[in-house]
């Protein structure tokens, strides 16, 4: 195979999305490279926190996706790339950038990634982890208090003014674009998953 296999990983914010991604490229190894979507929220240079807190993130307009397109691109050229730096606290992209190197399998993880036609025809294969709406608030109450700095009123009125609406207008209807849609409870380990998206790694590699 002479170019990089692109797996995306999408589902609603706090499905597990994430774990598996992580289960997935500790079964790959060095032939794997991880972009998430969020590191591609827009840069608002000019805006001030307020503004910023304002501002609705899970509205597929909300990332720059023709960079990241553009990165695709230059990783199955085998070519470096810089991937933004977005910082969550602050609601906002930092000035700093982090060296992305190519490898034989590239992961794409955001909960908007099927829903954008371009980044869509880039996918090798493409995933949705599919959770409960009440695991997923759960997840993402506890995620956003303990790793991004956000009080738990702030994380709920996000969750019924934009996340909420916006995972029923977008994410959750490009659930039909997806090759694999993996049903969690939380209580599985995504094994199965794992299993099966290695599966069709091999065999592509093998091609």
């Amino acid at each position: 195979m002479d170019k990089a296999l692109v797996i995306g990983i999408a589902g609603g914010s706090g499905s597990g999305k994430t774990t598996l991604t992580h289960r997935l490229t500790q079964a790959l190894g060095d032939d794997a490279t991880v972009l998430t979507h969020d590191s591609y929220y827009r840069a608002h240079a000019n805006m001030t926190y307020e503004e910023l807190s304002q501002l609705n993130y899970d509205h597929p307009d909300a990332y720059e996706n023709d960079l990241l397109v553009r990165h695709l691109d230059a990783l199955r050229r085998g070519e470096s790339v810089q991937r933004p730096v977005y910082d969550f606290a602050i609601h906002n992209r930092t000035k700093q950038t982090v060296t992305v190197e190519p490898s034989r399998v590239i992961v794409v993880e955001g909960i908007l990634i099927l829903a954008n036609p371009a980044l869509r025809s880039h996918m090798d294969l493409r995933v949705f982890v599919d959770a409960p709406a009440d695991l997923r608030i759960l997840r993402r109450l506890r995620r956003d208090v303990r790793e991004r700095g956000r009080s738990i009123e702030s994380v709920i009125e996000q969750y019924l003014a934009t996340v909420r609406p916006m995972h029923d207008a977008f994410v959750e209807p490009s659930k039909r674009y997806a090759d694999i849609v993996v049903p969690t409870d939380g209580e599985s380990d995504l094994s199965a998953a794992v299993t099966a998206i290695m599966g069709y790694v091999r065999m592509q590699l093998q091609a």
